[in-house]
């Protein structure tokens, strides 16, 4: 199955709350591929093993990208709080 992909218009571009808002999915998608890596690890047999522990790193390396560009932007880290407490108490992922 090929994957196609659509420019996205710039951040830059965007005003001020649609920024916000982009941040805020990237966060939330990067914290549930983090739970899908994660998850997939512990079931990872051979290879896979470290496929997933990369999957896993990387996936951390974006998000705390993601916090940083976050608090320059304005976004109050008690809102990513809240998000990862609510993955937690609800499993998503």
């Amino acid at each position: 199955m090929q994957e196609t992909y659509e420019k996205e218009q710039k951040i830059k571009d965007r005003n001020k709350e649609e920024i916000k808002k982009l941040l805020m999915q990237s966060i939330l998608s990067t914290l549930n591929n983090i739970e899908v890596a994660r998850q997939n690890y512990e079931f990872a047999e051979g290879e896979l093993i470290d496929y997933y522990l990369y999957e896993i790193k990387a996936n951390q390396a974006k998000l705390n990208y993601l916090i940083k560009k976050s608090k320059k932007h304005g976004i109050e880290m008690d809102r990513v709080k809240n998000i990862e407490i609510y993955l937690e108490e609800n499993q998503v992922g």
